[in-house]
């Protein structure tokens, strides 16, 4: 690919990779230059996802309230069931929305960093760069967060079905009357429930929007490169700095996971041969060790792991070198 490229393959022959690429995504500050855009992206990108981490995580189920409603289906226990998971569908409905802002923002980032010079835009845009590792380390902390709740489906599909019925359309509440009104269209409420099928949604997003950006924008090498020297970057300030706070640590190893991933799904030939400029034998030792640090659960090698064997696409492809597949599936 070009000096990004060279720079990492010129250090395939050392025991450990460490490509200096002259960005610093941990200290990274916009620049006068993507002042304004960054903003706009960061309002759009960034800034809702402290909320939406902190409503998933208080997120209670409603699964008894609801087993009582269907079992004995009084108004009183329909009630009950119904107030307890309209939370719930507010929230669903707030993070649908920003997956639908993830859709836009992210072909916005990819034109900026991908086009031309990868390395000279990121280091030009050292800051766009950061707000792009901070939607990548959302991504898994979000996921992480919906697979330990697996009854958030269930609520919607409780409230769904209540609204089908006709039992709840209208209320005295504006706020509440407008969200039920949103959501009793078909088409909405079962872009929704598809979205929340998946066990990680945020991730599938992603994935979806940077394959196909890629596909229409015949940028696979340009998107490789950024998504390359992004994995890189994080290896080397983790490698580097392996004292740091053990939430930097836990930051870098998510944002390394999900750019293998992605590059995984935009690159033809997959992550895992011998010519991709990303290390994965390198990357899977150095998530065993840092893991073992006092680090956030999430970021624990087994849930890092998993994240890798789960939504890679070539895994188990047959020019995937039997070493490198034993060595991810049994990490």
């Amino acid at each position: 690919m070009g000096q990004i490229l060279t720079s990492l393959s010129s250090f395939r022959s050392n025991e450990v990779m460490v490509p200096e690429l002259g960005f610093d995504i941990e200290n990274a500050s916009p620049s006068s230059e993507e002042m304004l855009v960054y903003h706009e992206l960061s309002a759009q990108l960034v800034a809702p996802t402290t909320a939406l981490l902190h409503a998933l995580q208080n997120y209670r189920s409603s699964s008894e309230v609801i087993r009582s409603a269907i079992a004995s289906p009084t108004p009183e226990n329909e009630n009950i069931a119904w107030n307890s998971v309209l939370p719930t569908v507010n929230m669903l409905q707030k993070v649908f929305e920003y997956a639908e802002n993830l859709r836009k923002g992210i072909p916005r980032l990819l034109n900026i960093l991908c086009q031309g010079d990868v390395n000279s835009n990121l280091q030009t845009h050292q800051g766009l760069t950061k707000l792009f590792a901070d939607v990548l380390d959302f991504v898994f902390e979000f996921d992480h967060l919906k697979m330990r709740n697996s009854t958030l489906q269930n609520d919607f599909s409780y409230y769904r079905r209540m609204l089908q019925r006709g039992r709840y359309s209208t209320s005295s509440d504006d706020n509440t009357s407008d969200l039920r009104s949103a959501m009793l269209e078909d088409d909405l409420a079962n872009q929704i429930s598809l979205f929340i099928a998946y066990p990680t949604p945020m991730l599938r997003c992603v994935i979806d929007t940077t394959t196909d950006y890629v596909t229409k924008n015949r940028l696979q090498k340009g998107v490789g490169e950024c998504l390359a020297a992004v994995w890189a970057s994080c290896f080397y300030t983790v490698h580097k700095k392996k004292a740091q706070r053990p939430e930097m640590s836990a930051f870098f190893l998510k944002v390394m996971v999900v750019t293998i991933i992605l590059y995984d799904h935009i690159d033809p030939n997959g992550v895992f041969t011998k010519q991709s400029p990303i290390n994965i034998k390198n990357s899977v030792k150095m998530i065993q060790t840092i893991s073992t640090l006092d680090i956030p659960t999430d970021s624990s090698a087994s849930n890092l792991m998993s994240a890798l064997r789960y939504n890679s696409k070539h895994l188990n492809d047959d020019k995937t070198p039997k070493g490198v597949r034993n060595m991810v599936l049994a990490a």
